[in-house]
């Protein structure tokens, strides 16, 4: 994985943390991060180049207006004010290299510096198993500070630890063994016609990222957010609230508000014509 920077723009090692999606349901982490670069006025200072990444190119995501700057599918942006390195991800992995890109971007934020890694992702709605909306949107966090994935700070904040990870479960021992470079129980994963209900949290990216990360000995801490599919911009605005929350910033920006990305106004097209009801 190269990482190339853009002439004159700030290196990306004087910042320790690094937040990015696990793309997933409804886009919600990548919704998230483009919240959080728009409203904090991240700087892009460059972008990462990735056999694993599908290729895409489109112009300027953030505005406020399109300034023919192209978008790519890995880029880096830098907020120093609040020690933040943020990578936002466009385009899904190739099929069946998700391990080996987890492993690139792992190396890559070892290299760099890094000593936190936020991932911001959602979670199938339909696999929620206790639903409880008394609360409104509720926050899960998966972190590697104790083995058994809980963290005292999430805890404090509200947070439920997701109760499905269970590292000895036999795809989250995989991931674990594939990503600290051991291939013996390579053979051992489950093909996906024999997958179980409790491999489906194993199998998504965030566990990838999560693992290799962690293997790397960097500290991580997964957000979830569970959601369907559709327009889940409100589940972007509570989950890049909760990121906000985990690392002591305030959300939105400088005056206390949100910065909507120029790139939303056509995410999912004209509201419907209320006539037709």
């Amino acid at each position: 994985m190269d990482f190339v920077t853009e002439q004159g723009k700030q290196r990306h090692q004087e910042c320790s943390t690094l937040l990015l999606p696990a793309l997933s349901i409804g886009n919600v982490g990548q919704l998230a991060v483009d919240l959080l670069v728009s409203s904090m006025k991240a700087e892009r200072i460059g972008y990462l180049d990735d056999p694993f990444v599908l290729p895409c190119v489109g112009n300027d995501a953030y505005g406020p207006i399109p300034c023919g700057e192209l978008a790519l599918p890995l880029e880096a942006y830098q907020s120093s004010s609040n020690g933040l390195t943020l990578l936002q991800q466009r385009s899904p992995v190739v099929k069946g290299m998700m391990v080996e890109f987890a492993k690139n971007l792992a190396n890559f934020a070892a290299a760099s510096g890094k000593k936190h890694v936020v991932l911001l992702s959602s979670l199938d709605f339909g696999k929620w198993q206790k639903i409880d909306m008394s609360s409104g949107l509720q926050i899960y966090y998966v972190s590697s500070t104790d083995p058994d994935g809980r963290d005292d700070h999430c805890e404090q904040l509200g947070w439920k630890r997701l109760q499905e990870y269970n590292p000895a479960q036999r795809c989250w021992k995989h991931l674990s063994t594939l990503a600290e470079g051991n291939t013996m129980l390579e053979n051992n994963l489950p093909y996906e016609d024999e997958l179980e209900e409790e491999d489906y949290y194993p199998s998504l990216p965030f566990a990838a990222l999560f693992s290799c990360f962690k293997a790397k000995g960097l500290k991580v801490t997964c957000l979830l957010c569970y959601c369907s599919e559709g327009d889940n911009m409100q589940d972007a605005f509570h989950l890049a609230e909760a990121a906000c929350n985990l690392l002591g910033l305030n959300p939105g920006n400088e005056s206390g508000g949100w910065l909507i990305p120029l790139s939303w106004q056509t995410v999912y097209g004209p509201p419907p014509d209320m006539s037709i009801f």
